[in-house]
C-alpha cells in the first residue's frame, strides 16, 4: 500500500538526525528523506551532530522536535545507548521514532529499525579477505580500525562480523577489542573520518609495521589508512576491506584502494522511514520488522573486482549502478 499523501499546509512533520552532515553517507540519508517528504507533502527539519560520537547535539535536536509538535524522528545515533533516555522522552510524547543504520541500544528502544544487517555486512568482508589470503589467512596481521570508544552497535557488529567471517573466534560479541586470536595486532578508533582513519593506521604500524589485513568500519576511514600505508611505501600489499558501497567508496574499489566493500543502502533506509512516519500520523500503525529479524532490512551486497570462491559479490559496474540506494 503506498504511504499516504498530505495536502500542502498540513501540519505533519518529521524530524531527520544524523551523526554528522558531512559524511556523504549521511548526506545521502538527508536527500532521500527530503525527496520522500517532499513527495508526501510532510515539512522535514534535518539535524546533525558536529562529529561523529556527538550525543549531546542529538539529544538537542531530540528535545527540538518534541517541542516542535514533530510526528517522528528518524535517527542514526552516536551514543546508540546514551541516546535511549531522550528517544523515550520523544515515544512518551507520541512521536514514532525510528533508527536508521545504527541500532539502539537496546533495538527495541526505537519503535523500528531500517538497516543493513550490520554483522552481515561485516561478515561478508571477512570471508572475502579470509578467502583471498587463502592459506596465508593462518598467519595474517590484522590491523581493526573501528568507530569510537563507546562502542555503538553498528561499530561492535561490522567488527564483530568481520572477525566471524574471517574465522576468528569471538569473546563477548556485544563488545569488540577483547579477542585473544594473536593474529589481531590491535584496535583504534577512527571517528569515521579520513583523518581519523589515518592517525589510526599509524597507530596500529607502530604496533607492527607488517600488519597486512585492514578491518575499516567504513570508507572515509579505510581511505586515510591507505594514505598511512602509501607513506611507507605498503598500500599495495595489503588487504583493505570496509563497509558502506557509498559512490566514493565503490571508486575506491574500482582503483585498488579498498580490496572489497558492503554495499548499504542509505536513500532507500530513509525513503522507508519517511513513508512509515507518513502511517504513523494518519492511521497510527508502526511498521513491522522483516521476518525473523527484529528490525526491517534494507540490503546488503559486497562489492569488489575481484571475486573470491565461495562469496557472492558484484562488481564495481554494478555497485556504481547502486550505490547510495
Amino acid at each position: 500500500m503506498a504511504a499516504p499523501a498530505f495536502a500542502a499546509g498540513h501540519s505533519v512533520s518529521a524530524c531527520l538526525i544524523t551523526k554528522t552532515d558531512t559524511n556523504p553517507f549521511f548526506v545521502k540519508m538527508r536527500e532521500g528523506a527530503e525527496a520522500k517528504a517532499a513527495e508526501l507533502g510532510i515539512e522535514l527539519n534535518s539535524y546533525a551532530g558536529k562529529v561523529d560520537g556527538d550525543n549531546e547535539t542529538q539529544v538537542q535536536a531530540i528535545e527540538t522536535c518534541i517541542a516542535n509538535g514533530a510526528k517522528g524522528i528518524l535517527l542514526t545515533a552516536s551514543d546508540t545507548s546514551g541516546i535511549v533516555p531522550s528517544v523515550q522522552q520523544a515515544r512518551d510524547a507520541g512521536l514514532l521514532v525510528i533508527a536508521l543504520d545504527t541500532p539502539l541500544d537496546p533495538i527495541d528502544a526505537a519503535d523500528m529499525t531500517f538497516a543493513t544487517d550490520n554483522f552481515l555486512a561485516g561478515e561478508l568482508i571477512g570471508q572475502w579477505a579470509a578467502a583471498t589470503l587463502g592459506d596465508d589467512a593462518a598467519n595474517a596481521k590484522i590491523g581493526m580500525l573501528d568507530l569510537a570508544i563507546s562502542q555503538p552497535t553498528v561499530g561492535v557488529l561490522r567488527d564483530q562480523g568481520f572477525l566471524q567471517g574471517f574465522g576468528i573466534d569471538l569473546g563477548d560479541p556485544n563488545k569488540w577489542g577483547d579477542e585473544t586470536d594473536p593474529r589481531i595486532v590491535g584496535n583504534d578508533v577512527t571517528a569515521g573520518n579520513e583523518e581519523g582513519g589515518r592517525k589510526a593506521m599509524e597507530s596500529l604500524l607502530a604496533k607492527d609495521p607488517e600488519i597486512n589485513v585492514v578491518y575499516t568500519i567504513n570508507e572515509p576511514a579505510a581511505a586515510g589508512a591507505y594514505e598511512a600505508l602509501k607513506d611507507i611505501g605498503r598500500e599495495n600489499d595489503v588487504l583493505i576491506v570496509s563497509v558502506d558501497g557509498g559512490c566514493p567508496g565503490v571508486q575506491n574499489v574500482k582503483d585498488g584502494v579498498i580490496g572489497a566493500t558492503s554495499q548499504q543502502y542509505p536513500l532507500l533506509m530513509a525513503s522507508k522511514g519517511i513513508e512509515a512516519i507518513a502511517a504513523w500520523a494518519k492511521d497510527g500503525v508502526k511498521p513491522a520488522a522483516t521476518d525473523g529479524k527484529d528490525f526491517f532490512d534494507t540490503g546488503v551486497a559486497l562489492v569488489t573486482d575481484k571475486p573470491a570462491e565461495g562469496v557472492e559479490s558484484i562488481d564495481t559496474a554494478a555497485g556504481t549502478d547502486l550505490c547510495w540506494g
